[in-house]
């Protein structure tokens, strides 16, 4: 929807105040202004609607630092009714549709603004901290006007059918008086427009604020949920505004950019280090005026927009580019540096995938823009800067300090690894456009070297263009590869979950006995329904449905003198399914339910050690993990944990420790259902560890004084239960993830038991005692070395004395020796030597070594270097000989393999050199004759 209708934005506070509606004649869209001779919508966009005249000169009475207005902002509200609330984390763990927080409302939807439970307060107001990444192509050289960053103030009124808070005239009141009369701002100075919003599911009209150009506020008027293309009215009508704090802040100091209103000493800093400090401010505060310009749009590239303002402020493109490129870096630098040290002090780690991904691309394009700047030795230096600027409003950074600062290291360390790495491939990939007769680098080539390979587009630009092919890097690049990533993959329903969810529509809910009592190993129960003859539905169970990594259970339902066995128990919404084989018990019959108890309890145990587990790596590796998947069995499980590096086997080992101790502690556990506000009210968004936890109220599982968590499984009523839990072995499964594979119970002790005969049976071939294995075998290790070092010396004597043999017996052919022969009793790795000593030994030499079998034929080419001057290739040879041997060649002009199953064409591939050879040699034998002549 483009807009809505008049009477959507018509309200009684524009006629009060004299605002008048008109038409913008540049954007189309309509606004309402107390100016009656304004004629364009007053705001700093792409359109050039307006300009900004704030700039040094800062309409509000007083000039405010960031957290004075933050304070002021939430202060009035307080002061007007609202509740003030503590703002939500920045990582939007308690949404499985959106990875970040990117407008304060974020914190309330799907349940509060759809009316499945109450808000906080009503109504409230916060200043949250958000972030947006579509975006970051402008931020800098837009000045400030678009930030990955920034903190969204929002009073936010929830009216029901039951409860009217206030709506939309009383929303464009608080937020007049709010300008006015606590800033200080000329009533005739704001600018209302209209518009459409749209975001996390919701719709409706909204009026955004403008003040002398800057849009410093969006106050919504959320009514809609969005359904495919429609718009559904919702229960809840939700007041939705947003309050750029920064923008605010910049607007009151009028300073020369949003960057030097917010940052302070941290961008003096980074332009201090970077040696742009000294700059022309008179003309930086006349490009500053025209920078709501800069904004990359798919309809206008930036250069155009930068000769128009170099043209206005007197210099040519190329001194406006020169003068700026420092400076709009510095101002990203200051921008992505903050983003990076809060979204690690919230736990993200930097990977390819999901939430890490931002991470790293923010990470990789700051020490894109610090290389820029000549200071790429600088990026620890200055996120501990932000950490102490911004540890003072938020402390929780402080205390990530550490963790924040060894994370940085080692993805930079990577990051140097990505570039070495890269060089190669892009040289590699250069060479083949070439070959392609393809001049540029396609954009799709960027992103996919960006995507696979972590490659900065900037880097593959410059190596590419000293191999011949021109790559040009898009104004947007980030923004494009941060749109393919933005959304978090969406749960995608399997068809048999649809049909499963249709079969038992009508059906009531099932009793489930296994969170009343999840020690409960027999029921009776009544059969409400049998679907499709093997699906039986009972009233109640104590069968556990498959969820939450934990497998379902099994055993059987006695009926009659007969038994079904279940071999699977799946969940539709609130009705449990048993899956069932051999006799089927009919309609309304009682039954009596018998489970498999030692698979159920071994997967209580496993699933409870899990708990114990992920709370003792984050008590040892850091409060940046978090569980990204868990899967319990019988015998083993698995937890799979957020961290930036291998775990050395002393972390795995204190995890292991510290884990065991609060077995050995036999804490209490205890489950309850909790409503999700209650929850995340008292224990916060820890809770969601494996994931969002769908309902109005949730399982919480609480090992007391350890860990806490929304689950759905089922558990042991003390830690002491579980017995013993040992880790067997750890893997890398992706970048960013460590895999822990564990036993528990009596299955870790038959792991134990097992290594321990293994040992055992080392000790025995070793023939010393098992404390003496690791010393025996560190020595015949060491001794086998040393005959491995003399086996080699030998085998290189060996190669040499073969080579001189063979170099005896070559064919001379215009004159180059030419060696072709089958090499009786020797691995291709010995012929190998041998063709490399032969080069060495005669630079004229084509050697061309088989080795031969029943199975197959494998070919070792080496062309010395007068041999290869003369156009002799080996790889070329390789791939002729090979290919009668039914296979292919490949390799470098000096060396080159191949080979073939076709045994019985060796003969033929031998002659087959001598004759390459004369031909290669006879072309450049005519060659040189022509030259001559």
């Amino acid at each position: 929807m483009k807009r809505f209708p008049e009477e959507e934005y018509h309200i009684p506070f524009f006629d009060e105040y004299g605002y008048v509606r008109k038409v913008c004649p540049r954007c189309g869209e309509h606004f309402w202004t107390q100016n009656p001779d304004q004629n364009l919508c007053g705001e700093s966009t792409t359109e050039g609607c307006a300009e900004y005249t704030f700039i040094n000169n800062p309409p509000t009475q007083e000039r405010y630092s960031l957290p004075e207005l933050r304070e002021k902002f939430l202060s009035f509200f307080e002061k007007n009714g609202h509740e003030r609330i503590k703002p939500y984390p920045i990582v939007a763990r308690w949404r499985d549709d959106l990875y970040f927080t990117n407008a304060s409302i974020i914190d309330f939807q799907p349940y509060v603004t759809e009316g499945l439970i109450p808000p906080p307060a009503n109504p409230l107001v916060i200043s949250q901290p958000c972030v947006r990444f579509l975006d970051v192509d402008n931020v800098g050289p837009t000045f400030g006007r678009h930030l990955t960053i920034f903190e969204m103030g929002g009073h936010h009124a929830f009216n029901s059918s039951d409860k009217e808070v206030y709506w939309k005239d009383q929303t464009v009141r608080h937020h007049q008086e709010f300008i006015t009369n606590e800033l200080g701002v000329k009533s005739e100075e704001v600018v209302y427009k209209e518009g459409v919003w749209s975001g996390g599911g919701n719709a409706g009209p909204d009026v955004e604020s403008i003040i002398r150009g800057l849009e410093v506020a969006t106050l919504v008027f959320m009514k809609y949920k969005v359904v495919g293309d429609e718009y559904v009215e919702l229960p809840i009508r939700t007041v939705d505004t947003g309050y750029g704090i920064e923008r605010y802040t910049w607007l009151s100091q009028g300073s020369l950019s949003c960057f030097h209103a917010v940052y302070n000493e941290v961008l003096d800093k980074i332009m201090s280090w970077a040696s742009t400090a000294k700059v022309n401010e008179k003309l930086l505060r006349e490009i500053s005026k025209l920078s709501g310009l800069m904004d990359v749009s798919k309809s206008v590239g930036r250069s155009e927009r930068w000769a128009y303002i170099a043209k206005r402020v007197g210099l040519s493109q190329g001194g406006l580019h020169e003068l700026l490129t420092p400076i709009v870096n510095a101002f990203a630098v200051a921008d992505h540096t903050k983003c990076v040290a809060f979204l690690l002090a919230e736990g993200v780690v930097p990977s390819n995938v999901q939430e890490g991904y931002f991470a790293r691309l923010m990470i990789r394009r700051t020490y894109r823009l610090l290389r820029s700047l000549s200071i790429e030795d600088k990026m620890l230096d200055i996120v501990d800067v932000q950490i102490e600027y911004w540890s003072r409003d938020f402390p929780y950074l402080k205390e990530m300090r550490d963790e924040i600062i060894d994370i940085l290291s080692v993805e930079q360390s990577k990051f140097e690894q990505t570039i070495n790495r890269g060089k190669s491939l892009v040289k590699r990939m250069s060479g083949e456009l070439k070959a392609k007769k393809v001049e540029e680098v396609p954009v799709e080539t960027l992103i996919e070297l960006y995507d696979s390979h972590g490659f900065p587009p900037e880097i593959v630009s410059e190596i590419a263009e000293n191999e011949g092919i021109k790559a040009t890097v898009p104004e947007n690049f980030y923004g494009l590869v941060a749109d393919r990533h933005l959304r978090a993959a969406q749960m995608i329903e399997s068809p048999t979950s649809r049909e499963l969810d249709e079969e038992v529509k009508g059906l009531p809910q099932t009793r489930m006995l296994y969170y009343e009592d999840p020690y409960m190993s027999k029921f009776e129960a009544k059969v409400i329904s049998v679907l499709e003859g093997d699906r039986i539905i009972l009233d109640k169970t104590a069968f556990y449905p498959e969820g939450g990594g934990q497998p379902a259970d099994r055993g059987c339902l006695k009926f009659n003198g007969k038994q079904a066995k279940v071999v699977d128990v799946q969940k539709a919404g609130n009705v449990i399914i048993h899956f069932v084989e051999e006799d089927i018990p009919e309609e309304g019959i009682e039954v009596r339910g018998v489970l498999d108890w030692d698979r159920r309890s071994s997967l209580m145990r496993h699933h409870t050690a899990t708990h114990i587990l992920n709370s003792a790596a984050r008590r040892v590796l850091g409060e940046h993990v978090w569980q990204a998947g868990a899967q319990k069995d019988v015998e083993r499980s698995r937890l799979d944990i957020s961290h930036y590096k291998r775990l050395t086997l002393e972390e795995i080992h204190e995890i292991e420790t510290l884990a065991n101790s609060a077995v050995m502690r036999n804490l209490p556990v205890k489950t309850s259902w909790v409503p999700r506000e209650e929850a995340e009210r008292k224990y916060g968004f820890r809770l969601y560890q494996g994931g969002v936890v769908p309902g109005r109220e949730i399982h919480i599982v609480n090992v007391e004084d350890w860990d806490v968590e929304a689950c759905g499984g089922t558990h042991l009523k003390t830690t002491g239960e579980i017995g013993l839990i040992k880790i067997l072995h750890t893997e890398r499964i992706q970048d960013g993830v460590e895999r822990i594979i564990f036993s528990a119970g009596l299955p870790a002790l038959k792991m134990i038991q097992e290594e321990e005969y293994s040992l055992q049976k080392v000790a025995d071939l070793l023939e010393v005692p098992v404390e003496k294995v690791d010393k025996t075998v560190k020595r015949i290790v060491s001794d086998w070395k040393e005959i491995r070092k003399h086996r080699d010396r030998l085998m290189e004597k060996v190669a040499r004395f073969e080579a001189e043999k063979y170099l005896t017996m070559s064919k001379e052919i215009l004159g180059l020796k030419v060696i072709t022969s089958i090499v009786e009793d020797a691995e291709v790795d010995q012929i190998i030597k041998i063709a490399s000593e032969l080069v060495k030994l005669e630079p004229k030499v084509v050697a061309v070594l088989f080795r031969v079998n029943k199975e197959n034929a494998r070919v070792v080419v080496m062309t010395g270097r007068e041999a290869q001057g003369l156009g002799i290739k080996a790889n070329d040879i390789a791939s002729e000989v090979s290919s009668e041997l039914g296979g292919g060649g490949s390799g470098r002009p000096d060396f080159a393999q191949g080979g073939g199953t076709r045994v019985n064409n060796v003969p033929i591939s031998l002659n087959k050199v001598e004759k390459f050879v004369r031909e290669k040699m006879g072309g450049a034998s005519h060659a040189a004759r022509l030259e001559g002549d």
